[in-house]
């Protein structure tokens, strides 16, 4: 099966495995994966609250 693979420079993988031994992870893919799901379902977030602002406005409902 085909997996994904992102490089980073030695000096970030160094500090994210810092982080990810820091806060628990058992390896470093664990903790990006995570911090990517996040990142990710923010950025979702605030374009579906736009959207909805958009939509709202068009209605007459806000300013």
């Amino acid at each position: 099966m085909f997996e994904p693979k992102v490089k980073v420079d030695r000096a970030l993988y160094e500090k994210l495995r810092v982080a990810a031994e820091t806060a628990g992870y058992s390896t470093v893919d664990e903790f990006v994966t995570h911090i990517l799901e996040r990142a990710a379902a923010e950025i979702e977030q605030a374009h579906s609250e736009k959207e909805v602002r958009k939509r709202l406005q068009g209605l007459g409902y806000i300013e």
